[in-house]
């Protein structure tokens, strides 16, 4: 079956982190296919600076025309994960697709990273990402196109994205690191494994809290849409023949046909911010370096 005949009806989505932002994104896209989509997150309550719980998010799932499974979900506990996964297959039958989107971050120092930050990024990016995809993995070897898909950026060593947040990059790269290894390991079982990063800045409430004296971060920003349909894109190809990637959000969609992205802009005509880990430029756009 071609990547382009493919949709994500029936499919069975496990996404961390979707009660807001990318991971919320990513699983209206797919619900607008029909698709079964587990609500992996936290935030059971309103938050006053974060908008949007399991719930919100899956009546919107619902909305969009997919079904929905809200879960409270802190992966950084293995027995909250595996009950999440054990519902997700009570009600749909089984998991065809992980998405690892869940994530910490503090763009701090060494000497500004306390040991408590540090250990909640450690434990949530690279930790959570692994016992995720080790829990899933037993589900995910019966689904005939499954796919683990991690946020997470290329491995690029260029010590400019470690000299002022090593932390954080040594967590988000933990993510990274699990897509290489798994990729080979479980190649012969056909699961892809794949990570995608978006070219530029992303605007979520994330970024506006980390961005909050940055009251035009908006300009330089795209919107979490790019990233759910770039995600599509990777979820929808063979599994068997697309694996042990690093996904850049606009490559994949340019290579998919769209050549138009001003559409992702959240203002038009801004002066885009190139996202971290991430050197060069986009043929065409000027970007902002990131500091």
């Amino acid at each position: 079956m071609s990547s382009e005949s493919r949709s994500l009806r029936g499919k069975t989505i496990f996404i961390t982190g979707a009660s807001r932002g990318i991971g919320k994104a990513i699983a209206l896209k797919a619900a607008r296919d029909g698709a079964n989509v587990v609500i992996a997150a936290k935030t059971t309550e309103p938050h006053p600076k974060l908008p949007g719980t399991i719930y919100t998010a899956a009546k919107e799932v619902e909305d969009a025309g997919g079904s929905s499974l809200p879960c409270q979900v802190d992966i950084r506990f293995e027995d909250q994960i595996k009950s999440a996964m054990e519902a997700a297959v009570a009600k749909f039958g089984g998991i065809d697709i992980l998405v690892n989107n869940a994530s910490a971050i503090s763009m701090t120092t060494t000497l500004d990273t306390d040991v408590k930050k540090y250990d909640l990024m450690m434990a949530v990016n690279g930790r959570g990402t692994f016992l995720c995809s080790k829990i899933c993995l037993p589900y995910l070897m019966k689904s005939e196109n499954p796919h683990i898909l991690n946020i997470s950026p290329p491995l690029n060593l260029n010590n400019r994205w470690f000299k002022d947040h090593v932390a954080y990059t040594m967590a988000k790269y933990g993510m990274s690191m699990c897509v290489l290894g798994m990729a080979e390991e479980f190649r012969s079982k056909n699961v892809a494994v794949n990570a995608l990063w978006p070219r530029t800045a992303i605007y979520t409430a994330a970024v506006q809290m980390i961005c909050a004296d940055n009251k035009e971060i908006i300009t330089e920003c795209r919107t979490p849409e790019i990233m759910a349909d770039a995600a599509y894109t990777i979820l929808t190809k063979d599994s068997k023949a697309y694996t042990g990637n690093f996904a850049i959000d606009d490559e994949i969609l340019r290579d998919a046909g769209v050549k138009d992205f001003s559409k992702y802009s959240c203002v038009k005509g801004g002066k885009l911010s190139l996202d971290f880990f991430l050197d060069g430029e986009v043929p065409g756009q000027e970007l902002i370096q990131p500091a």
